[in-house]
């Protein structure tokens, strides 16, 4: 009877972990793609390596690193707002702007992008981190 009783908990709980659960799939990779050309001498460098990062905090649960994305599945998100690419990309847009000016009203694009991801994962705890770096352009014609 123990037995049973230990089988049956070893399959609900994780089971309700799932349900109850928080997820995360990691960034949205979109299929549209933007043809710009750097190689006539139409822009110039505004800033290289600006960076921005976010994290979140979820309990009981492990964050998963995978190359460009991060893959989190846990009970309860408990820091940050789990959208972890946007915070990123607005961090790293805020970056700019406080050391270069206003990026609105520019012609200014982000190139060489890098997305590097990486969690800490305690069992109880697991603390994902997104950091995105990239340079800035300006189109001069």
């Amino acid at each position: 009877m123990k037995l049973k009783n230990l089988i049956l908990v070893a399959i609900v709980v994780p089971l309700s972990f799932a349900a109850a659960g928080c997820a995360t799939g990691g960034m949205f990779v979109a299929g549209n793609v933007t043809d710009v050309q750097l190689q006539k001498g139409n822009y110039k460098i505004l800033a290289r390596g600006v960076s921005g990062e976010a994290s979140a905090g979820y309990l009981l649960g492990v964050s998963m690193p995978m190359g460009m994305t991060t893959n989190t599945f846990a009970v309860a998100r408990v820091d940050g707002t789990g959208m972890l690419y946007k915070e990123a990309l607005d961090n790293l847009w805020k970056n700019f702007e406080s050391a270069h000016g206003a990026a609105e009203g520019k012609k200014v694009a982000l190139v060489n992008v890098h997305y590097d991801c990486e969690a800490l994962n305690l069992l109880i705890y697991t603390h994902p981190k997104v950091t995105v770096r990239a340079d800035v352009v300006e189109f001069t014609e």
